[in-house]
């Protein structure tokens, strides 16, 4: 096939584009410039370059036409955060493409009844990232369901990991500081109990997951899915096991997230409330029934990796400790 990639050089993109190339495809990779990929791979060499600025192409209603001349067998856009958006696309792809996968996200989903939570679970969205991209969804999969209609699948990460970018810590935001301390056994401060959980996904089993409904239209076709590792963590047990990476004993303390973001940075703070307000716990029963997807990273797994390069990459110091996890794979 020839596959349209919008997205292609971000996190998942970087992982998705060489399956597709080594799958036999002829792969088109759209991004806004021409910076290389996160994940390095000698696949990229097969891969026909496209340069377009989707914010500005789609303010002057001159993007979707520009991919739907590309002439794509399918398309997958891992980067529509609008319905607008999507409706664009859709217009012009229909009945020009066999097939448009489009990225979503866990965060469709606000606070959870029951866990681990189902794709058809009734939904509670806030934000407005969660909100879009729950518009989104209903939006491509009635498109895909009605008579004529394009054939659509929208597949749903969590917190997306892997080398090559900051990922969710134990502390539910992005501070580089809680790795540093939980490594070298130093006092990290915690919301709550430690009990609400985040859900990280490897960049690798989420495009997976795109291969998969990719190879599996009679599966995957108006359907939604969700991509995560097979089971969520909860902040202390996560940094827990962080620390122990280490050799060191994590010591914890727990406040109020009232008192927690007293002594955080404001951009943390906001971050953590948008994790733990969540708390995701999600099940991939769907995906493993109907597509086959079987993730080969465990959350753990998929953040020891990308420390790993973190550690490396000089953003993170660990006083020359050596991050020692056991891995499942």
């Amino acid at each position: 096939m020839r596959i349209v990639v919008i997205g292609a050089t971000g996190h998942v993109g970087g992982y998705l584009v060489p399956r597709l190339v080594r799958a036999g495809h002829q792969v088109v990779a759209v991004s806004r410039g021409l910076s290389e990929p996160y994940h390095p791979d000698s696949a990229w060499d097969a891969v026909e370059r496209v340069q377009l600025d989707r914010e500005r192409g789609d303010a002057d209603g001159t993007f979707a036409g520009r991919i739907a001349d590309l002439n794509a067998d399918a398309v997958i856009d891992m980067v529509c955060f609008t319905k607008s958006s999507a409706e664009q696309l859709v217009d012009a792809l229909r009945g020009r493409v066999q097939l448009l996968l489009s990225c979503g996200t866990i965060w469709i989903h606000g606070p959870a009844t029951a866990v681990p939570l189902a794709e058809d679970e009734a939904r509670q969205p806030f934000g407005d990232y969660g909100v879009g991209k729950h518009e989104i969804e209903e939006f491509l999969l009635a498109e895909a369901r009605r008579p004529g209609g394009l054939p659509s699948t929208v597949l749903h990460p969590g917190h997306i990991t892997g080398p090559g970018w900051d990922m969710i810590n134990p502390a539910g935001n992005l501070d580089l500081e809680v790795w540093s301390r939980l490594a070298r056994g130093e006092e990290v401060v915690l919301p709550n109990f430690g009990l609400e959980t985040v859900h990280h996904v490897h960049a690798d089993d989420v495009a997976q997951g795109f291969q998969l409904a990719l190879d599996n239209p009679g599966a995957s076709v108006g359907e939604g899915f969700h991509l995560v590792s097979d089971r969520a963590l909860t902040l202390r047990g996560y940094a827990t096991a962080v620390a122990g990476w280490f050799g060191s004993e994590a010591d914890l303390r727990f406040e109020p997230f009232e008192r927690f973001a007293q002594s955080t940075a404001p951009q943390h703070a906001q971050a953590t409330w948008e994790h733990i307000s969540r708390s995701p716990s999600i099940s991939i029963e769907k995906a493993q029934r109907l597509l086959g997807y079987a993730p080969r990273y465990t959350s753990l797994d998929a953040v020891a990796e990308a420390l790993q390069w973190l550690i490396a990459d000089g953003r993170v110091d660990v006083d020359g400790r050596e991050l020692r996890a056991s891995s499942s794979r």
